[in-house]
């Protein structure tokens, strides 16, 4: 890692209230006033984080509703969404939308990744380092129903590897240096699935980029409208994703109060491992001596050119007026801490 003790974010950041109210009346707009939109939504998210100072940036994810989601626009042998069998009630996780698969998977334009990474390059100033997230194969699966030839999640999985991998690929060709592969899915489920399953699909589907760019993935427990999905413990992940082929390996702690922390200490003997730091499901807003304390303590089990901080998760469940200055004592929290040690 180039920079010790660095600071990034996972990928989503909140939309502008406009463009929310704007993603329920496309049909409004014409293409050109979307393209103008999208820039313009892209630039807001890159403004904001390059002015907390991240040593790392995406693109907010502006393109994309929920982090998943939009992609299944881009799939073939889908049916349409049908309306949700629960709409009123407190927000859940069973009122997202699904996709039933009737015919053969294939993505012929690509998952559009490409076209947001340019648009990146493009929009973020020149010298910040930039970070491009596609999910991958598992946790895109989760939102389709197997049919057809493919009998359960597995096969639906297996089927998408190829159109991930592809997609990776191309990231790299344009020139992106840095992919998150986002596997929520499989922390979410490794407690009732075999891990080591997880790992050889996760390798194959990084296989055509893997050596070439900085890859992480980031292992979560949900956080659709703040909530998790699943038991919280990474326990049952490990040993086994040690032999995944990333750089970095994300750990949401800040919303467990930093439960199993030591087991940053196993990650970094073999890869780096970025510690979600920011709770992203709480309006507290950490102070920058909050930060800095939560670092002292991950340098107990990680030496600094092993470690990194982000948020928990994607910020795009967290209201803006919030992301903003967690973000920014997320920073200045580290920078304190580098200062101590004498790092840049």
């Amino acid at each position: 890692m180039s920079t010790p003790l660095r600071t990034t974010v996972i990928g989503s950041y909140p939309f502008p209230a406009w463009l929310e109210f704007a993603t329920g009346h496309l049909d409004a707009f014409g293409s050109d006033d979307i393209a103008e939109m999208l820039d313009d939504a892209v630039a807001i998210a890159v403004k904001d984080q390059v002015d907390a100072g991240l040593d790392a940036i995406s693109d907010g994810e502006q393109t994309r509703l929920d982090f998943n989601l939009s992609f299944y626009g881009f799939l073939e042998g889908l049916a349409p969404e049908p309306p949700s069998r629960r709409r009123f009630g407190p927000p859940g996780h069973d009122q997202r939308g699904k996709h039933a698969v009737i015919g053969d998977l294939a993505a012929p334009r690509g998952l559009g990744t490409v076209a947001d990474f340019r648009r990146l390059t493009r929009l973020a100033p020149a010298g910040v380092r930039l970070k491009a997230s596609v999910p991958g194969p598992y946790t895109l699966s989760g939102r389709l129903v197997p049919g057809g030839r493919y009998r359960d999640r597995w096969a639906v999985a297996e089927a998408l590897v190829p159109i991930v991998r592809d997609e990776l690929a191309a990231l790299a060709a344009a020139g992106c240096e840095e992919i998150c592969l986002d596997e929520p899915s499989m922390s979410c489920y490794a407690h009732r699935e075999d891990p080591t399953r997880f790992v050889a699909l996760f390798n194959d589907t990084v296989a055509s980029v893997h050596g070439r760019v900085r890859l992480s993935t980031h292992l979560c427990f949900g956080n659709f409208k703040g909530r998790a999905v699943a038991p919280r413990s990474y326990a049952c992940l490990f040993p086994a994703f040690l032999e995944a082929h990333v750089d970095e390996l994300h750990v949401e702690m800040a919303s467990r109060e930093f439960a199993e922390l030591d087991i940053i200490g196993t990650i970094a003997r073999r890869m780096d491992v970025a510690v979600g730091i920011i709770d992203v499901k709480s309006y507290y807003i950490e102070t920058p001596e909050d930060v800095a304390a939560r670092v002292r303590r991950c340098l107990t089990f990680a030496p600094p050119e092993r470690l990194a901080f982000a948020p928990d998760c994607g910020l795009s469940q967290t209201a803006r007026w919030a992301a903003r200055p967690k973000l920014a004592n997320m920073v200045e929290g580290v920078r304190r801490v580098r200062a101590e040690l004498g790092l840049p």
